[in-house]
């Protein structure tokens, strides 16, 4: 679990420091080579399996250190808790983190495009300019908070499919999380084993839909709740 936990915590915050900003500056600078270019490495991730993107990683890592220092290196294969050996632990979660978090941030990157060249059309984004306000209070304060609420849907769900859905990600990098463990619950007929990681899953989609929900009350003052 904390090795499944970790790995989705990273990824998501990976996915959202690359698909926000990119994903606006995007929709402000459309239709131009910025544009073409964001778009580009969107369409990758979201083309790019993300099994063939960890083996591309490692394979990278190991030429990048044999080169420069004589010795591949390889992460560690073996869980060692934050609190005890950061660094232990960061090596051996960055790699798995940025494979998950480039397809991750695909995704929500052409989300957050599209929401924002939609909001960046309403009546409302005009009269913003209209009154004089600075471009950087309109986009901001007007025009992206309204822009993210498809996003944090998305994040949500990419998130809670990350806790269960890691298989192959964690497959490549021999990691023991939860989605390793289910498949060997159902090679091994382990039923009950099966039943309680399928009812963690729901759990955390169930809370992680009431989080993105407790969310758009504060992204929109507008939405409130009974």
């Amino acid at each position: 679990m904390p090795i499944s936990i970790e790995i989705a915590l990273l990824a998501t915050v990976i996915a959202i420091l690359i698909a926000i900003p990119l994903g606006t500056i995007s929709a402000l600078k459309q239709n131009t080579w910025i544009d073409v270019v964001v778009r580009t490495v969107a369409i990758g991730g979201i083309a790019t399996p993300s099994f063939w993107l960890g083996i591309i990683s490692i394979l990278a890592v190991l030429d990048i250190t044999n080169a420069f220092f004589g010795t591949p290196w390889m992460p560690p294969i073996e869980y060692v808790p934050i609190w005890r050996d950061p660094i232990g632990n960061l090596s051996m979660a960055f790699l798995p983190a940025v494979t998950v978090g480039y397809r991750y941030a695909a995704v929500s990157m052409r989300m957050t495009r599209s929401t924002m060249l939609e909001v960046l059309r309403e009546d409302y984004i005009r009269t913003a300019r209209a009154k004089g306000l600075i471009e950087k209070l309109v986009i901001n304060r007007h025009a992206l908070k309204n822009a993210l609420l498809p996003v944090v849907t998305v994040i949500g769900i990419e998130f809670a499919f990350l806790i269960g859905g890691l298989v192959v990600t964690e497959q490549v990098f021999n990691l023991n999380g939860i989605g390793r463990l289910f498949v060997q619950s159902v090679q091994n007929q382990d039923y009950t084993l099966t039943q309680a990681l399928v009812m963690l899953t729901v759990t955390v989609f169930v809370l992680t839909n009431l989080a993105v929900d407790l969310l758009y009350a504060w992204l929109d003052p507008r939405i409130h709740f009974a």
